[in-house]
């Protein structure tokens, strides 16, 4: 089941109830603060007080929640049979990882979120409570770093704009101790940037290499192809509310996310499609479209002539995955 990239009509209530009272001045002013600190991989230590929780959930939930869930749906996609019934979700902050894994998951029946700072923690407990999946769910203190061998294992585990946080060598630890904790899957979110990107490379092949199988979005688990100063990333369109704009300080009705994200299973996926790196180019003889395939990256043209397959090419989004025809 492929699930929107909005917030769920619990979780949207629940933020409008937080919001009655709430300056959207002083929201605005923070968000810009903590996305200002965020975008130069600072993380959410600058979250310190409840107003700063607010803010950077009205600023960043939105983005996260459409993020995860279009890894989310492309994981579901390859591995139709995953059904996992118990989450991690690590660096958890209000929670937003959760809840788009209980909309792709009907199965999830056992929720535990871990990350350092105990005012989004607060938050996102606060956000939960009215939950039909996730009134129950657990949420632990302590940092990505260093608290994950307390945790049990649990049969996905999710890391979402997580491990920009950390530098190098604790990123590889993380990325041991999560695959340690998997049972059957771990998905790994981060900003669609040439450094959100060499991250994902790096625990990629570092994981591979400790046995894990790609899901999506490569179709293999070979070195990346593309070559420098190309990077794979994603973008998800999703539509922000009247609040949302106030505190963007924006002007359009919708933003665009960009993302990159692994999906790492312990079993083999059955099938890999080919993966559309970036918007498909329609003319009016031909569609072309920039595939990663088994093969490496190919420019494939599909001619008009070719009803049928001109028809399916013409559904292609970026990041879709597609039966290419050869």
């Amino acid at each position: 089941m492929m699930i929107a990239p909005t917030l769920p009509a619990e979780l949207k209530a629940a933020l409008d109830g937080k919001l009655q009272g709430f300056s959207r001045t002083d929201a605005a002013q923070r968000s810009q603060k903590i996305s200002t600190t965020y975008r130069a991989g600072g993380g959410s230590g600058t979250i310190k007080s409840e107003a700063d929780a607010l803010a950077y959930a009205l600023a960043r939930m939105p983005a996260t929640y459409a993020a995860v869930a279009a890894s989310l749906n492309a994981l579901s996609e390859i591995a139709p049979s995953l059904a996992p019934e118990t989450l991690l979700d690590v660096g958890a902050g209000p929670g937003t990882a959760s809840w788009a894994a209980a909309e792709a998951f009907p199965s999830l029946q056992d929720f535990t979120l871990l990350d350092a700072n105990a005012t989004l923690s607060r938050l996102a407990l606060e956000l939960a409570r009215d939950s039909s999946r996730l009134a129950d769910c657990r949420y632990l203190p302590g940092d990505a770093g260093g608290n994950l061998t307390e945790v049990s294992q649990a049969d996905l585990v999710i890391a979402s704009y997580i491990i920009g946080e950390l530098n190098e060598g604790d990123q590889r630890k993380l990325a041991e101790a999560m695959w340690a904790k998997a049972r059957h899957a771990l998905v790994v979110i981060e900003p669609g940037t040439p450094a959100g990107y060499a991250r994902i490379l790096a625990l990629r092949q570092q994981l591979i290499a400790a046995g894990a199988y790609v899901a999506a979005p490569c179709p293999h688990e070979k070195p990346c192809p593309l070559t420098a100063a190309d990077w794979c990333h994603f973008s998800q369109r999703l539509p922000r509310s009247q609040a949302h704009r106030q505190i963007k300080g924006a002007e359009v009705p919708f933003e665009d996310e960009r993302f990159i994200y692994v999906a790492l299973t312990r079993t083999p996926p059955a099938a890999r499609p080919a993966r559309v790196l970036a918007p498909p180019d329609a003319g009016k003889v031909e569609i072309t479209a920039k595939l990663c395939t088994e093969d490496g990256v190919e420019l494939t043209k599909v001619p008009r002539r070719d009803k049928a397959a001109y028809a399916s090419a013409r559904r292609w989004r970026w990041g879709d995955a597609v039966i290419a025809e050869s």
